[in-house]
């Protein structure tokens, strides 16, 4: 080696033994040293309706945290509509019977964790308040490993596109609305936001009432739009698949959730007889349930919901499943989680969401953060804290 080369050497030495620096850093192990968790209460608003349930006056979330030995914290919050009472059982459970399986565990291992998580706590079930506990666990992780890692949690995922079609989820049924106002003024709102599709409530009163909300959408859309409709449980399957012939008719895009999530023979018995898209899923708790509706033909559509279904590491499966099958994926609810997953998946087709987002050709852009993007900001908490 001669002189030029010696001091090449000597001045690339600082550089590359920063870059190996770093990169243990980052690969070290990491792990949980703790988890934090706030109830949060939002004061109530005006009420709004589905075909079963009414919103807007009680509910809340339960915001966690999980700490670690590198300073990384991962984030998820689990969100309750309806039961005031949610937010607090769901807090329990991890204060009480998920923190001492997750203390001193490596966030790298989502699926041992879940392992974990179930054999804990299978006295009393996965499903239900103790699966929002476990989804909950599940995003925090992969947010400290996005975050880890330095990128938005869809890429380490295995990214598929980098935008997601979104629609309007805005067509629910309010007091005091026999015009049809209301809800002509939010579809309107909603096509001035960027939508290109938008999904509206049935089921609550006589078919006729369900084709004049279906036709006052359809107007107000215009064409080249798509109309979805979502009954949310209300009918049996005679009654089911006598509305759906008519909701076929009138050109709807889906047939959201027209039976309880148990009657998996009749969702069967329902996407044989029509030709227009059955989607459901949103009150199926884990893969199994999903497999179930799948292996029997029962749905068009997959509905993964980012509480019940498991978090990140139980989509993807769900997803994989349905993509097996040739069906098509879209999230109930929308926010930066389920757009991170959604990003990952081949057959999603749909993320729901509401209000302004920034679309351009009805679609969302990827999240740019590292993680999940699933933070809760500091004045959010102090404001709305319990």
């Amino acid at each position: 080696m001669n002189r030029r080369q010696l001091l090449r050497s000597a001045a690339g030495l600082p550089a590359a033994a920063a870059a190996l620096s770093a990169a243990s850093v980052q690969q070290k192990q990491i792990k949980i040293t703790g988890i934090e968790t706030d109830v949060l209460k939002r004061p109530p608003g005006s009420p709004y309706y589905d075909a079963i349930h009414a919103f807007g006056t009680a509910g809340g979330s339960v915001v966690l945290r999980i700490r670690t030995d590198a300073g990384i914290t991962g984030w998820a919050s689990s969100s309750f509509g309806m039961i005031a009472g949610g937010p607090r059982v769901v807090q329990t459970i991890l204060e009480e019977e998920v923190k001492p399986v997750l203390i001193g565990k490596d966030p790298a291992f989502p699926r041992r964790i879940r392992a974990d998580l179930w054999k804990a706590l299978e006295y009393q079930g996965v499903g239900g308040a103790t699966q929002f506990a476990i989804a909950a666990v599940d995003i925090a992780l992969w947010d400290i490993l996005g975050k880890n890692a330095n990128l938005p949690v869809y890429k380490m995922l295995g990214a598929f596109r980098d935008r997601m079609p979104v629609y309007s989820m805005c067509g629910w049924y309010y007091d005091n609305d026999d015009d049809l106002s209301h809800l002509k003024r939010v579809l309107s709102e909603a096509m001035e936001q960027g939508y290109q599709a938008v999904k509206i409530k049935v089921g609550r009163g006589a078919l006729d009432e369900d084709a004049r909300r279906i036709r006052l959408a359809q107007d107000v859309l215009g064409k080249g739009r798509r109309l979805m409709v979502d009954a949310n449980q209300v009918f049996n399957r005679n009654e089911a698949l006598r509305r759906g012939r008519v909701y076929q008719e009138m050109g709807c895009f889906w047939y959201e959730e027209p039976l309880p999530p148990q009657e998996m023979d009749g969702y069967a018995e329902l996407a044989r007889e029509l030709d227009m898209r059955i989607a459901t899923g949103e009150n199926l708790n884990t893969k199994y349930a999903f497999a179930d509706l799948i292996s029997r033909r029962g749905a068009d559509v997959v509905q993964p919901d980012n509480r019940r279904a498991g978090g990140v590491t139980e989509w993807m499966e769900i997803a994989a499943v349905a993509d097996a099958y040739g069906l098509e994926v879209a999230s109930h609810g929308g926010g930066s989680t389920n757009l991170n997953m959604l990003l990952a998946m081949p057959n999603a087709i749909y993320m729901e969401s509401s209000g302004p987002q920034k679309i351009k050709n009805g679609e969302v852009a990827a999240p740019e953060e590292p993680g999940m993007s699933s933070e809760v900001s500091e004045a959010e908490i102090k404001k709305y804290k319990v």
